[in-house]
C-alpha cells in the first residue's frame, strides 16, 4: 500500500511542470528565433554563412535589429554578392546590427545611439511616433528569444566605411 501511495505522489509530482524549466526549453535563442520566421531567412542565411550561428545562440544577451527578407531585396544584387562571398566583411556588417545586452523597445525609444558589436554606433532617433535606427524603420519590436531581443527592420543597416 505505501509503494501503491508513493508510485502515485511521484507520478502527481512528474506531471507538474518547473517553473522556468519548461519556460526555457520553450523559448528559443536568437537564431532559432529568425530562422522560426519566414521573413528572416535570408538574415538567417547570411548568419549562417559569416559564421555567427554559435555566437548569437550562445549564453550572451544581444539585441537584433534583423532586415526582413524584403530589406535585404532593396540591396543591389551585386552588393548582397560581394558581400555573401567576403566573410569578413559580411561579419562586420551582420554585426553592425548587434548590440549587447537586451535592450527592449522601451529602452530603444530613449537612446540617441547605440554601439554595435562591430565597433561602430547606430543613430536612434523616433520619428512622428516611429522609432528608427540609422535610416531603417523598427517595424516590429520586442521578439523574445531565451538570449536576447529582436527589432525587426525595413532595411539593411551597413556600417560607416
Amino acid at each position: 500500500m505505501k509503494r501503491i501511495a508513493l508510485a502515485v505522489v511521484c507520478l502527481a509530482l512528474a506531471a507538474v511542470p518547473v517553473a522556468g524549466a519548461q519556460a526555457a526549453a520553450a523559448q528559443k535563442n536568437i537564431v532559432q528565433t529568425a530562422a522560426a520566421a519566414p521573413q528572416f531567412s535570408t538574415l538567417v542565411r547570411l548568419v549562417k554563412k559569416a559564421g555567427l550561428v554559435s555566437t548569437l545562440s550562445g549564453r550572451t544577451n544581444y539585441t537584433v535589429f534583423a532586415p526582413t527578407n524584403a530589406a535585404f531585396a532593396k540591396v543591389p544584387k551585386r552588393t548582397l554578392n560581394a558581400l555573401a562571398n567576403d566573410k569578413a566583411k559580411l561579419k562586420s556588417v551582420l554585426l553592425y546590427h548587434v548590440v549587447k545586452g537586451k535592450v527592449p523597445a522601451s529602452k530603444v525609444v530613449k537612446l540617441d545611439s547605440a554601439k554595435t558589436v562591430n565597433g561602430a554606433s547606430v543613430t536612434i532617433e523616433v520619428r512622428k511616433g516611429k522609432v528608427y535606427v540609422n535610416d531603417a524603420r523598427v517595424t516590429k519590436a520586442d521578439i523574445k528569444a531565451s538570449n536576447g531581443i529582436v527589432h525587426q527592420i525595413n532595411r539593411v543597416l551597413l556600417p560607416p566605411s
